[in-house]
Order: C-alpha cells, then sequence, then structure tokens
C-alpha cells in the first residue's frame, strides 16, 4: 500500500499541472518494475482532442518506452476512474494492475463497461481517493 501512496502521489503531481493549465486535473503515471515509466495528465483544451485524457497520453509513453504495445508487467495510476474509452485502451493495452484514486459515478468505466479491463486485470481503487476528489472538486467549483 505504501508504493501505491508513493505513486500516487506522482499521479495527482500530474493532475496538479492539468489543473494549472485549465484542463480537467486528471493525471496519471505508468509503473514497471519499480520504475516510473511514463508520466501523463489531461491534454484535450491544449491539443483540442477529446481522445487526450491522461490514461490515453500514459498508455501511449508508455509503449514507446518499452518499445511494444501490451503493458502486462505495469500499474497504470491515475487519479480518477478511467472513463470506458481508456478502460478500452487499458483493456487493449493487456495493463496488468490498475490502481486509482477517485470514483467516476457520472462516467467511470464500471457504471457502462465493468468488463472493458483485460481479466487479468488487477483493479485497486480509492487510494488517496479524498485528495482525487477535492482537486476535481476545486476545478468544477472554479468553473462554475
Amino acid at each position: 500500500m505504501t508504493d501505491d501512496i508513493f505513486y500516487m502521489k506522482a499521479a495527482l503531481s500530474e493532475a496538479n499541472k492539468a489543473f494549472g493549465e485549465d484542463e480537467v486535473p486528471v493525471g496519471a503515471v505508468v509503473v514497471c518494475r519499480d520504475r516510473i515509466i511514463a508520466r501523463a495528465h489531461n491534454l484535450t483544451e491544449r491539443l483540442t482532442d477529446v481522445t487526450a485524457h491522461a490514461e490515453m497520453q500514459a498508455i501511449t509513453s508508455a509503449q514507446e518506452a518499452l518499445g511494444g504495445k501490451y503493458l502486462n508487467e505495469c500499474t497504470l495510476y491515475v487519479t480518477v476512474e478511467p472513463c470506458i474509452m481508456c478502460a478500452g485502451a487499458i483493456g487493449w493495452s493487456q495493463m496488468g494492475r490498475v490502481v486509482y484514486g477517485a470514483p467516476d459515478e457520472k462516467r467511470g468505466y464500471r457504471r457502462f463497461a465493468p468488463q472493458a479491463l483485460h481479466p487479468r486485470t488487477q483493479v485497486v481503487s480509492g487510494v488517496m481517493e479524498e485528495e482525487c476528489a477535492e482537486l476535481m472538486k476545486s476545478f468544477f467549483k472554479q468553473k462554475r
């Protein structure tokens, strides 16, 4: 659990970068063999690309770092529960493990596509949930 907190703090740092860039504050890191191989945050506004979610950016970067498309020995840490698009990409990459902070009751994959991840992918939820949720709440409160 201490490793999960350590790496979630790195994902939260990415989410804070997104917040500072007026992006929805979601951050992600991919860890392989106890080393961060990819860091990303939402870039949908900057790139004017609805698919530029933190998870998608992190998966692409991790695949480039490893030189292959499968991430079965990796863990994705993400501050908010992935959406169905990201869950599909996580599934196709055969991510070994997903650890997320805050649930997304409205748009999260568990609501719409709970089987989207690869059957062997382990999921851990609620790591630093309060901190991750608070950042999202602060962002949207500022928008209103």
